[in-house]
């Protein structure tokens, strides 16, 4: 045998040898203790990126390349939840600055913000004005009118201040002087002082209509606002006014791949000293850091594709469909939600940030202020908004769906719905300039006892045109009850607006039962089978008020109890399953109290022949998983009593 060859075959068996040894039990030594469970992992993992293999905690080469996948991966994932505010001021940034210098333009909505700008969740009775504020070395100044409420925001979307009706200049209108990060010059007394951490700042205020006009609030703007460097105080420009009501006017930002891009802007403009340490990391291992070229390899490309995707979809579904109770206005009862829960604009409860909320926030809306989420009885606003009705199901605009809202609207100046497209987030786009209604409408028809019935559809319901807002079928939408001036019953929760209904299936229901429920069909039911279900007595939204049409059936039952006067009856009311329990009782018991009180008071039935029950949800006799099933479990039925 060669010398060679030995030395090859000692290798073998050295290799064998270790590779026996690798898989045999590791020996107990002298200093051997007992390992507790959960501190080690085992050599082979099934994980989600597949199959990791280790030797005794260290892992392969192709292992650990999976492993670092997922990990950027994660921080790329992370940087989309937590860097949409970033990119969404930056597509703010990109959209104002179309029409014109920073510190000189002002963008001014004469006649209203209508569908055609893609803006996130704008509304249509303000009279918006924005600016891109561009600091340098020394301060500048805002020059602001009366009557507005507004705000600046800085790069980062972080607030820096209000103005007007719930800033320090208390509606007044003043100079504002705002100073550039890091500034430690003089300080000229006269301002309402603020300090910005960003070079970059959104300007943004809303007018208000003066019976049914903007000229007041356009000319107020025009006559008194100004922005410039300090050292022009005694010689102001004037500002590049742009009416942009009516354009295309693009301020939304990618969700896609290019939102990578659309944060690195920022990180390459701005100081770092108004971001958190926690993003700036995530964002730096992935290649976004000050100073650096941001330039993903083929192996990174697809990783931030898939990140800027799962991130999309994750938003998407946290502002639809949330999981967390503090979401919602009324948690258990109505699908009502607020985008700021605990009353805090900071999604910081109780020392920890409820991050799932402030990113889908950043998603879905803009701009940031205490006055959108503090209690402020009569002063600035408070908003509610739902992406389903009330069995949880998607707004459809093929569909035709109604919301009561009840009399006593909290809302000092006004109230209004406004329609938005899923995708977008911007108003709806349909044949109508304006997708919205309110009580700034004069010929928004309320009802007799005070509240107002509005209707959504792909056309209006017969007789309710003008307490219509139309949608587009085979698009989804959502919808923003905004409250301006809201009063204490808002906060106290007092008052609380109906849930979005669809009433074509029901409406069906009960034009056909209203038909048939005659008092000998009634009669017969309650003779042979000792109860019936009655569909022709109608009721709003999550309220007791009968609602017109139902008389005809309350006739039928009046006439049965005058051809039978022995009967007597339970009249029991009945849910479906959307809600609580507790909730649904009450209400059950209480529409079955209305039934007996209007045969009582209305059609002459002796109070001592009625009595009423509530079931909430416990009788169905349809499936509560479909539409059409919780409609006919809806329902008020007639009991034989002994």
């Amino acid at each position: 045998m060669t010398r060679k060859l030995r030395g090859t075959l000692t290798v073998c068996a050295l290799m064998l040898a270790s590779g026996l040894a690798s898989a045999q039990e590791v020996p107990s030594m002298k200093m051997t203790t007992d390992i507790p469970e959960g501190v080690t992992t085992p050599d082979n993992i099934q994980t989600r990126v597949g199959e990791l293999n280790f030797f005794d905690g260290v892992p392969d080469a192709e292992s650990a390349q999976k492993v670092y996948n997922l990990l950027d991966f994660t921080h790329a994932y992370q940087a989309v939840l937590d860097g949409t505010k970033i990119a969404s001021m930056e597509g703010i940034r990109n959209g104002l600055l179309q029409y014109g210098p920073a510190n000189e333009t002002a963008l001014l909505f004469e006649g209203l913000m209508d569908s055609r700008a893609l803006f996130l969740t704008a509304n249509t009775t303000s009279v918006y004005m924005m600016s891109w504020l561009e600091l340098g070395d020394e301060p500048m100044v805002i020059e602001t009118p009366p009557n507005v409420l507004g705000f600046l925001n800085d790069a980062w979307f972080r607030y820096v201040t209000d103005f007007g009706n719930l800033g320090p200049d208390e509606g007044q209108g003043g100079k504002f002087l705002i100073l550039p990060p890091g500034y430690e010059g003089e300080v000229p007394e006269g301002y309402f002082v603020k300090q910005t951490n960003t070079y970059g700042n959104w300007v943004l205020w809303r007018g208000y209509q003066k019976d049914g006009s903007t000229a007041d609030a356009v000319g107020n703007t025009k006559n008194l606002f100004r922005m410039y460097p300090l050292s022009q105080k005694d010689n102001p420009p004037a500002m590049n006014f742009v009416n942009v009501s009516g354009e295309l006017f693009n301020t939304i930002h990618r969700m896609d791949a290019e939102i990578f891009n659309e944060i690195n802007a920022v990180v390459q403009r701005e100081p770092l000293m108004g971001e958190r340490p926690e993003l700036l990391g995530h964002l730096a291992a992935i290649g976004i850091e000050k100073g650096k070229e941001f330039s993903p390899d083929t192996r990174m490309q697809p990783i931030l594709k898939a990140a800027a995707a799962a991130g999309a979809v994750t938003v998407k579904t946290v502002i639809s469909k949330p999981r967390d109770e503090r979401f919602y206005w009324y948690p258990g009862e109505s699908y009502w939600q607020t985008a700021f829960p605990g009353g805090a604009y900071t999604w910081e409860i109780d020392g920890a940030t409820v991050h799932d909320i402030r990113a889908a926030f950043h998603f879905y809306a803009t701009g940031i202020t205490p006055a959108m989420a503090l209690k402020k009885v009569g002063k600035g606003s408070q908003y509610a908004f739902t992406y389903v009705d009330s069995n949880g199901n998607p707004l459809d605009g093929s569909k035709t769906y109604k919301v009561n809202v009840p009399k006593d609207v909290p809302a000092k100046d006004f109230w209004s719905f406004t329609l938005y497209d899923n995708q977008t987030r911007s108003m709806l786009q349909t044949d109508a300039q304006f997708p919205a209604i309110g009580s700034n409408d004069t010929d928004v028809v309320q009802n007799d006892d005070g509240s107002y019935d509005i209707y959504f559809g792909p056309t209006a319901p017969e007789g309710k045109e003008s307490n219509w807002v139309q949608t587009v079928p085979g698009k989804g939408w959502n919808t923003i009850f905004r409250l301006y001036g809201p009063l204490e019953t808002w906060f106290d929760q007092t008052w609380k607006p109906g849930e979005i209904e669809l009433v074509s299936f029901a409406a069906d229901t009960a034009a056909q039962t209203a038909n048939s429920e005659s008092a000998e069909d009634i009669t017969l039911r309650i003779t042979v089978d000792g109860r019936v279900s009655i569909y022709g007595v109608q009721f709003d939204t999550a309220s007791t008020r009968i609602l017109p049409g139902s008389e005809g059936t309350l006739e039928a039952i009046a006439a049965m109890m005058a051809d039978l006067p022995d009967l007597k009856i339970a009249v029991v009311g009945h849910t479906d399953h959307v809600g609580g329990y507790d909730s649904n009782l009450a209400l059950s018991k209480q529409r079955a109290d209305a039934v007996v009180a209007e045969l009582v008071g209305t059609y002459g039935v002796a109070n001592d022949r009625l009595f009423a029950a509530g079931a909430s949800f416990l009788s169905p006799i349809a499936s509560n998983e479909t539409e059409e099933g919780r409609a006919l479990n809806r329902r008020v039925e007639l009991v034989r009593a002994p």
